[in-house]
Parts: C-alpha cells; structure tokens; sequence
C-alpha cells in the first residue's frame, strides 16, 4: 500500500499510512494525499475480496470497479474508459524523461479501447502461464492508458489481483527503485515494448513468480 501510494508522488510515510488506515487523522498533511491512499485501500479491498470469494477475473466490469473507487478523488468520470460518458480526450502521460505521449485513441463512446481491451483479454488469456499473463496485462493496461488517470495504480491492483488468484504472490515494486521503474515505463510509452518493464517486474517478486 504504502510503495503504491509513494510510486505516485504521495508523501506519506509507512507508518503514518498505517495511522491513517487505522481512521487516526495524520496531521500536517494534505487531504487529498489521505483521500488517495483510503482510495487506494478501497480499491485493494475491492479486489481482496473477490480473490477471496474465487470470482476474481480480469474483466472490465471489474477493472471499472476498481478505478471507480481508488480514482474517485482524482480522474474525470471515474468508473468508465476514455470516451465512454460525456467527456471526451484525456489520455496523456507524462514521461519521467520530459514530454507527454498519448495513450490508445478512445474512439467514439470509447468503442476503440473497449475493443483493446478484450484483444488483450483474449491475448493473457491464451497465455499458459498465470503470472505472465499478470504482467502482460498490467503492462498493457499501463500502455493503452483506458482511463483518464490511475490507469497504473488500476493495472497493478488488477495483477495482483491475477496473481493472488493464481496462488502466487504479489509484484511490489518499492519506492526506492521508483527511477528504475519509471525508466521502464519511459521505454514501453515510447517504444511500444513491453520487455523492459517486465523484466524490471520480475525482479520484484518472490521467486515464485519470478
């Protein structure tokens, strides 16, 4: 939870996301850090508890559950692909190495992504291994940016989500290799490939899923 909320810039510290969880107010910190960070847990305990029920399956009608609930404080029409309400546009990225890049054409009513989106359903889906198609998705995911913002923290709850269903544990990626994680990401917006990510990913998992 707390690499998570720190991947995204939030200053939090470990302990004082513990505090917060707890329902202890942090002092000296902004709202909106404390509202993402409860979002972010809403979201996680959306997933846990489908992973717990055995329903958990990379869908989009979860993948919106998640988003409507860990990007309601941040993201135009949380819930809902690019395109899919009344609010077109959006899917820009900044790169850590300067400039933006746009993410897949959302198409009208956000035909084009949902299309994407069951392409690659059917991609991870014809993959034999569980934890390649965990990482598969978040990578694309992340790539073809469906939503207006939290797309990674989405893809990342949707692959853990993958994973715990799988029997394996979770990819954490910890705030201290954020520059190397960024990197990778840098490299799959700008070169379409997905290779480095992965690999950097497989170096932060148990060795069961490496």
């Amino acid at each position: 939870m707390w690499n998570a909320a720190a991947l995204e810039g939030n200053t939090f510290t470990l302990p004082q996301v513990r505090t917060l969880l707890e329902g202890v107010t942090v002092g000296g910190k902004r709202q909106a850090e404390a509202d993402q960070i409860l979002a972010l847990s809403e979201g996680m305990d959306i997933m846990v508890g489908e992973v717990r029920a055995g329903t958990f399956a990379l869908t989009k009608e979860l993948s919106d559950r998640v988003h409507a609930a860990i990007a309601r404080h941040e993201a135009i029409e949380a819930g809902a692909f690019r395109g899919e309400g009344t609010v077109v546009g959006g899917g820009s990225v900044r790169l850590a190495g300067g400039g933006t890049i746009g993410g897949d054409p959302a198409g009208a009513a956000g035909e084009r992504l949902i299309t994407d989106h069951q392409n690659l359903l059917a991609a991870v889906g014809a993959l034999p291994d569980p934890r390649a198609a965990a990482l598969v998705y978040f990578a694309s995911a992340t790539r073809s940016q469906f939503y207006f913002d939290g797309n990674k923290r989405t893809a990342r709850i949707m692959m853990t989500g993958a994973l715990l269903h799988a029997g394996y544990e979770p990819v954490s990626v910890p705030y201290a290799r954020s520059e190397e994680f960024n990197v990778a990401l840098d490299t799959l917006f700008t070169t379409d490939s997905a290779t480095e990510l992965i690999e950097f990913l497989t170096t932060c998992a148990p060795k069961s899923i490496a």
